[in-house]
């Protein structure tokens, strides 16, 4: 699993400015991850990528509608 986690955490590291990556990188703790993972039953490095992605969009949209509405 920790090499899952790590996958995840380099891939967001990497895309830091992309799909609100961001907050997974600043935010979540390494049980977090965990549990997307778990929950998509995700094997390898992309699945769990794969399986933490529409969370992070949806953190990503949430704060551009947000920002969309101050400016």
């Amino acid at each position: 699993m920790k090499e899952l986690i790590d996958a995840v955490r380099a891939y967001a590291e990497n895309n830091y400015e992309t799909d609100g990556w961001d907050v997974l990188v600043e935010c979540w703790t390494d049980n977090e991850i965990k549990e997307k993972i778990t929950e998509a039953d995700a094997q390898t490095p992309d699945q769990s990528i794969k399986a933490c992605l529409p969370w992070v969009k949806l953190y990503d949209e949430h704060r551009r509608s947000i920002m969309n509405e101050a400016f």
